[in-house]
């Protein structure tokens, strides 16, 4: 799975969240300042070629649906991430946001009872 630049991964967030959309429809939920119309169809179209998304073709208008679920985006994502940052381990991870006040303990109890289940 390629990765996504931040600007791509914004707006995929907003296709996820839309299920089935237009170009249009997604640069209505992008907060202002707005990016121009073909500056977000160009993202788009890059996603699309990075196999994030499907499109077919309604008249003169594209319909674009997900490809990868945003579970799985975030599986890939978080994997990658903890093994750029954290050198493969979960358990790295989890102390280092202890150690900087990210997580509480009551967080950490929540997650050890999550994992015996």
């Amino acid at each position: 799975m390629e990765k996504l630049t931040k600007q791509e991964e914004e707006v995929m967030l907003l296709i996820w969240k839309l299920e089935s959309c237009t170009v249009k429809q997604v640069l209505e939920l992008i907060p202002e300042p707005k990016p121009p119309y073909t500056t977000l169809a160009s993202t788009i179209n890059n996603l699309k070629r990075k196999g994030y998304l499907n499109a077919e073709q309604k008249g003169v208008t594209y319909i674009f649906t997900p490809n990868i679920r945003q579970s799985e985006y975030k599986k890939e994502f978080m994997t990658s991430f903890v093994g750029d940052y954290f050198k493969n381990s979960f358990r790295e991870m989890v102390s280092f946001f202890a150690k900087e006040q990210k997580i509480t303990p009551e967080e950490l109890k929540d997650i050890i009872r999550e994992i015996e289940k």
